[in-house]
């Protein structure tokens, strides 16, 4: 049945009113528009409040608007007996009238409240008729009225109540929630818990459903535990993950919390109450507060600086480390007003009354006072403490550091004395500027000389060669009585004296060929001690005196011997030949402070020699030119001036020095100062005149000169050997490879032509592996001297020569090469073949890498010294090339520490230096100067037995 409702209720005699969701007229019957004096046009559309206004905290206002929300939130009608509502009239004058109301909802599909329905009556009339009620009727009529007034006021209270406390759940700081039943479904929740988990749909759903990250944190199991038990449960600072963004990742907060449970008449819980707090804010800046105070502690415990910290009033409560580790006392004992027990007698006053003060003017202190430290000496300390204060002002706290600043208390002080003697210090600048431009002199006087040494050496010792040759085969030519025989030994002395007065010039010039080696001094002298005292006569006394554990000297024996006795025949010709020498040899270690002024020398280790007379002493004005080339006191044709000159050069160019401290009538001593070998001590070998013989091998002869070229020949023959001759390395060459049966080459160095005699060597050693090689030369300062030595492995005799020293020196070289043959054939016999190659610059490292490819060994590279010592744990390695400068360490230290592990490795070092220590003091070591070719390489890796000879001739 279908049926028209709006035309019913239009024929209703009462009146009706439909409002939508804001309360705006949109229908009303013909009925209501008669009771209200209203038109249709002017009324739909209309807010009902509006058009007949009321005050809103009025009674009526209160009662109506009540109404309306009790509709729209519960969702069914809602009753008002009476309420008293004013309206206006047609004519705008307003009157009070009294109504009975019902307002019924109408839902939308969705269950909703969509429309309400009005249904008014006005009971003005009837109401008024109380006032003059008479009759038993109108007694009852007017006591039933009177009661729904009650009742509508008693709503009206109610509902004033509920708004009060819906605005204290809505407006409350702590979140609170109600869940209802077991399964803890919302039934309402306040502003603060909506903010706390996110706007969100909560009304009616379970907790599960509406809020299901919780699920898995403990909390669902704690509200089943308190409905379940009924008792409370209260939380401080909960930890929880919520996702307030639906897309958002899940946030973390903290909460404190009470789940209270909520009873029923029977005492039966049929929900909880959840009320509490967000401590988010509160417990993040607790842990970032905890992780600061983290922070300061450690950065406190870690600083070289000591912290501290005291409380408002100057008591110290709390101490870092470093403090009680600096002062040795018990931890605490500094807290409170302890801390002026470690500080200076003489400073506490000072500074406790400086604290008190900042402590009074709440004002940053700074002072400075010395602590004593653990061992009892005290040391200044800048000490700071800052005020902390908060947001009002208030101190709250001190914190302060303590700095040490001793060393710049200690440079303050030495500045001041400085301050104090700069007259002093100027004038003792000035004299050792004075002595600086004396060394000049003499460093530009030895250059002079060197030049001019130099440029005659050569052509001079040739012209001495050539007569020594001579002169000797002369002496084999005529009687031993002969008269002539006289002439032939003065003019032997006279070369002699020649080649003496170009060795003096040399070494004074720091340019003769030296051969340093490991040797005991003592020994050295003792063993020359007949020579000695044949040279200084019988009217000398000699005491040598050594310390018991003397270092060894890396120096050349013979230079060594010719300098003591050039100073021992000075100390002599100045006690003219009556008296008592002393030589003493000891041990001496020096330092930066006492090697000021001699940049040629370096800190470290060195022998000392020193001779005493008890001379006249020499004067003032003499003693700063007794090491000048030329300068002497002694009468014409006494002296060349070139004694004490020689032997300051030889102690230079030996990496040493040479001193001299005079009295006058007191006498001299002269210190010679020579670098300590690194090795122990080679014994003092000197040939027996007996056992000097020749040979019968065969000697290939290289010299420029043919007048010298026919002389050593001579010489050679004279000897017993079979010589072949040639005027240049490439002539020697040819000769070699026509007819390549002879066993010695004896080669000048200093020779015309593209081809050098160092050259024309490799390229024969490399054909011949144990060809054995002799160089003679008069000069030769940049072929086979380095730095003033001999390069290592090479046989060297210095022009002019005699007979007896060219057949101690041809005899040397060739034993030498029968001496080691064997042990080399028995390394050659199961070579290595795997080498680690350390060198930290790339370019150069790839180059030998390259070379030593070519050589067909298996190379592994490294870059530092702590690569190369991993390397040699992890791997097998059958030889060492490594250069002696490293970023990390140096190359001795390494090549030492791999020694240890490895007692038989060969080891080669790539270096600039004149020479390596540590290839002496460790043995079974080659050296390779940098730069260097691939022969080079080649020949050091056949010398150590890492290659054959002939694999080292055929990879080049």
């Amino acid at each position: 049945m279908n049926h028209d409702f709006e035309k019913i209720l239009q024929a209703a005699p009462s009146s009706f009113v439909l409002l939508d969701k804001e309360l705006r007229v949109v229908w009303a019957n013909d009925a209501y528009l008669a009771v209200t004096d209203r038109q249709a046009d002017k009324l739909f559309g209309k807010i009902l409040t509006e058009e007949f206004p009321s005050d809103p905290d009025s009674d009526s206002g209160r009662m109506l608007r009540g109404s309306f929300e009790r509709v729209f939130r519960d969702g069914i009608a809602d009753h008002l007996p009476v309420i008293p509502y004013p309206i206006s009239g047609a004519d705008g004058e307003s009157e009070d009238r009294y109504w009975s109301a019902t307002h019924t909802p109408i839902l939308d599909a969705d269950g909703e409240v969509e429309f309400i329905l009005q249904h008014t009556q006005d009971i003005t009339a009837i109401y008024a008729a109380e006032a003059h009620a008479d009759g038993n009727a109108s007694m009852a009529q007017a006591d039933v009225l009177r009661r729904a007034h009650q009742v509508a006021q008693q709503n009206l209270e109610l509902d004033s109540s509920i708004n009060f406390f819906r605005m204290i759940f809505e407006q409350a700081p702590n979140f609170m929630v109600t869940l209802m039943g077991p399964n803890h479904v919302f039934r309402t929740a306040n502003a603060a818990y909506m903010q706390l988990v996110g706007q969100r749909d909560l009304i009616g759903r379970p907790l599960c459903d509406a809020v299901p990250e919780v699920a898995g944190q403990g909390f669902i199991e704690m509200l089943d535990e308190v409905y379940r038990s009924g008792k409370a449960v209260t939380q401080l600072g909960a930890e929880a993950w919520l996702q307030r963004n639906p897309d958002g990742p899940q946030e973390r907060v903290f909460v404190d919390f009470v789940f209270q449970p909520l009873d029923n008449m029977h005492g039966d819980t049929i929900g909880i109450m959840v009320q509490g707090h967000d401590v988010t804010a509160q417990k993040m800046a607790e842990i970032h507060l905890r992780e600061a105070e983290e922070r300061f502690r450690t950065m406190a415990h870690t600083m070289p600086v000591h912290a501290w910290t005291a409380t408002a009033d100057g008591n110290l409560d709390w101490i870092s480390e470093q403090l009680y580790a600096y002062s040795g006392v018990d931890k605490d004992s500094l807290l409170g007003n302890g801390w002026p027990d470690v500080v200076h007698p003489d400073d506490r006053a000072v500074s406790m009354a400086a604290w008190a003060n900042a402590i009074k003017a709440e004002t940053v202190y700074e002072t400075e006072f010395r602590l004593r430290r653990e061992d009892g000496s005290y040391r200044w300390h800048l000490v700071r403490a800052a005020p902390i204060k908060d947001d009002q002002g208030n101190l709250l706290r001190w914190v302060g550091t303590n700095s040490d600043i001793h060393e710049q208390k200690e440079l303050a002080r030495q500045l001041a004395e400085l301050n104090s003697t700069l007259e002093e210090r100027v004038e003792k600048r000035n004299r050792e500027l004075e002595k600086l431009h004396d060394r000049l002199a003499q460093s530009q006087r030895v250059e002079a000389v060197g030049n001019l040494a130099g440029g005659i050496a050569h052509d001079f010792n040739n012209l001495l060669q050539v007569m020594t040759g001579s002169l000797t085969m002369a002496t084999r030519e005529i009687p031993k009585d002969a008269p002539a025989n006289r002439r032939i030994d003065a003019a032997m002395r006279a070369v002699e004296r020649g080649a003496s007065l170009s060795s003096q010039l040399l070494a004074f010039s720091r340019r003769q060929p030296l051969q340093p080696r490991s040797i005991d001094l003592r020994d050295l002298l003792t063993d020359i001690d007949d020579i000695i005292r044949s040279a200084l006569g019988e009217g000398m006394e000699v005491e040598l005196d050594a310390v018991e554990a003397l270092w060894p000297a890396y120096v050349d024996a013979a230079s060594t011997q010719n300098a003591v006795l050039n100073l021992l025949i000075n100390a002599r010709d100045a006690m003219e030949g009556r008296g008592k020498l002393k030589i003493a040899i000891a041990n001496r270690h020096f330092g930066p402070e006492d090697l000021l002024g001699e940049p040629d020398m370096v800190t470290g280790d060195y022998v000392e020699v020193k001779v005493t007379d008890h001379g006249p002493g020499i004067p003032a004005e003499t003693l700063p030119k007794v090491f000048d080339p030329f300068f002497t006191t002694k009468p014409v044709g006494k002296g060349t001036g070139l004694g004490l000159s020689t032997v300051y050069g030889f102690a230079r160019q030996s990496g040493g020095r040479v001193t001299i401290n005079s009295r006058p009538g007191v006498g001299t001593s002269v210190v010679l100062l020579l670098p300590r070998a690194q090795s122990a001590a080679e014994p003092v070998r000197w040939h027996d005149p007996s056992d000097i013989a020749g040979g019968t091998e065969t000697v290939l002869l290289v010299e420029d000169d043919a007048e010298v070229r026919d002389a050593t020949a001579a010489l050679l023959s004279d000897l017993g050997y079979q010589v072949r001759t040639a005027e240049d390395p490439t002539a020697a060459l040819e000769t070699a490879r026509q007819n390549p049966k002879f066993d010695l080459l004896v080669s000048d160095v200093v020779m015309p032509g593209e081809l050098s005699s160092r050259d024309m060597a490799e390229t024969l050693q490399a054909e011949r592996p144990d060809l054995p090689i002799l160089f003679i030369s008069g000069y030769s300062r940049d072929s086979i001297v380095r730095d003033g030595k001999v390069d290592a492995g090479v046989q060297f005799l210095a022009k002019p020569f005699t007979k007896d020293a060219l057949a101690i020196k041809v005899r040397d070289a060739l034993s030498s090469v029968q001496a080691t043959a064997p042990e080399q054939a028995e390394d050659i016999s199961d070579r290595p073949c795997h080498v680690l190659l350390c060198e930290d610059d790339a370019l150069i490292r790839l180059d030998l890498a390259d070379i030593l490819d070519g050589l067909g060994t298996e190379v592994t590279e490294t870059a530092s010294g702590q690569e190369t010592l991993d390397k040699l744990q992890t791997g097998h390695y059958d030889a060492l090339l490594i250069d002696v400068g490293l970023p990390d360490m140096s190359g001795e230290e390494v090549a030492t520490r791999v020694r240890q592990q490895h007692p038989n490795m060969p080891i080669i070092f790539a270096t600039g230096q004149a020479n390596v220590p540590a290839a002496e003091t460790l043995g079974h070591c080659a050296v390779v100067q940098k730069p260097f070719g691939d022969r080079d390489l080649a020949r050091a890796l056949a010398r150590l037995g890492i290659l054959s000879h002939a694999d080292a001739a055929s990879g080049f």
